[in-house]
């Protein structure tokens, strides 16, 4: 996990003797880097200057340690967004809503799943909203899923009115007094006009509490991409990043932090439905960078 990023990192020192390297060669070791591992270009051009402070009047000087306290120091700055992540397993409201935009092949419907087995780990009442209609496969993946973990999901035919879905299932939660409804969408709204304002539909009719975006991990700078698309067409509160036990390479999720400016709550590993962890910026920071 995220060995292209560290290994690019960890091989900018090359021992334990003080680095020579000019401030240009460091600069363009650590933007080449960041941009080879997936990071924007804008992304690995600020972490540089947030490094800039510590490296007044030392490029000549650096020990491995100070250059790798230097580099944890500047992406944690950009990871501060992360103060701003909801608990959503502890809150109030009853039934507290959540939306997941994602395109197809993300994961997003098995990240659902995931998220309310986390939920119903906690004691907590869940129904799901099948509401990606566009696509009976999803309709039935949510399905399996649903009677795998002892969850009730709501659904009509392949090809009906997404936005009715959600409101049977907010309906259902509210009659039971259930704790959650998690809502699935179509995936195909980054490219598709029409979607897009079916999921503007959804948000009006549903109200959500929280809107997540589930972003794949090896998609690179793609990923940015969709996450800007959402955020433009839709918006939404926080990041679900998954395929994180593939060859993810990292920086995507700094970029994440730095230019989409919404916290990560959960990093998604495998494909079982355990296979999900809150996430950190310490936890990140520890695998990317030398120690």
């Amino acid at each position: 996990m995220f060995d292209n990023l560290k290994k690019r990192f960890g091989g900018i020192p090359k021992s334990d003797r003080e680095i020579k390297l000019t401030k240009q060669a460091l600069e363009e070791k650590i933007i080449e880097s960041l941009v080879e591992s997936d990071a924007s270009v804008e992304t690995a051009e600020e972490v540089w200057r947030r490094m800039q402070p510590a490296l007044e009047g030392r490029s000549r000087k650096l020990s491995p340690g100070d250059y790798a306290g230097i580099l944890r120091n500047a992406i944690s700055e950009i990871f501060e967004v992360q103060k701003a992540a909801t608990d959503i397993t502890a809150v109030d409201k009853r039934p507290y809503i959540i939306l997941f935009l994602g395109i197809n092949g993300t994961g997003k419907t098995t990240t659902i799943a995931k998220v309310a087995k986390l939920l119903k780990d906690k004691g907590k009442r869940v129904v799901i909203a099948a509401s990606d209609t566009f696509r009976a496969g999803a309709i039935d993946q949510i399905s399996i899923w649903g009677e795998r973990l002892g969850i009730t999901v709501i659904k009509h035919q392949h090809g009906s009115d997404p936005s009715a879905v959600a409101f049977d299932a907010i309906n259902h939660a509210v009659a039971r007094k259930l704790d959650y409804v998690l809502i699935d969408t179509a995936g195909r709204m980054q490219t598709n006009k029409n979607l897009i304002e079916e999921m503007k539909k959804i948000r009006r009719v549903s109200k959500p509490d929280h809107t997540v975006a589930v972003i794949d991990a090896m998609a690179g700078q793609d990923a940015i991409n969709q996450a800007k698309t959402f955020m433009e067409q839709v918006s939404f509160d926080s990041i679900i990043v998954t395929k994180l036990d593939t060859d993810a390479k990292g920086g995507s999720m700094i970029t994440m932090a730095a230019e989409i400016k919404k916290p990560i709550l959960y990093v998604c590993m495998g494909q079982e439905p355990e296979d999900i962890m809150p996430f950190s910026s310490e936890w990140f920071l520890d695998r990317i960078l030398p120690q």
